[in-house]
């Protein structure tokens, strides 16, 4: 990732993610996050809406499918993630060129809602430790048998003292 710009973004989707698989069989997904400044004026004593941001986004493989199960629209995020600028020729003939966060890790922002997280089991590469780091819906994790001994998700935290 040397070189490459990365951002931070918290906002609301726009609309539920769409998921489509490429020709080469990669799932995408791709959904807009509005990220809208507040801030608080003095002389009205309330908070004014600034410009609003709508940062087109798109999520790959594991973390599509992710996205498309566990987000819908309205639902506040935080994304992180490259940008990545791309140029084409429109149906006009015209060169345009666009923008896009391709997102490395997504989640619901815990400000303002609670959620439940349930850990993903799959084949595939899920982050930096050997147990995984995915999520996946409620109603998967019920269908699971026992996990094994050694992962940590499996047992309740202790508390420190």
């Amino acid at each position: 990732m040397a070189g490459e710009t990365v951002i931070t973004i918290v906002g609301n989707l726009t609309a539920d993610p769409e998921l489509r698989t490429t020709s080469a069989g990669a799932q995408v997904a791709s959904f807009t996050i509005a990220s809208t400044p507040r801030s608080w004026n003095r002389n009205t004593n309330q908070f004014e809406d600034g410009q609003a941001l709508f940062m087109r986004c798109s999520a790959w493989r594991d973390l599509a499918t992710h996205c498309a199960q566990s987000l819908a629209k309205g639902m506040r995020v935080i994304a992180q993630g490259r940008l990545q600028q791309r140029s084409y020729q429109a149906n006009d003939g015209s060169q345009r060129t666009v923008i896009e966060l391709q997102v490395d890790e997504i989640g619901p922002s815990l400000r303002y809602a609670t959620a439940q997280v349930q850990k993903m089991q799959s084949g595939g590469y899920q982050g930096g430790n050997a147990n995984g780091g995915g999520y996946q819906q409620p109603q998967q994790a019920q269908q699971q048998s026992q996990a094994p001994a050694d992962d940590p998700w499996s047992a309740p935290a202790e508390p420190e003292f």
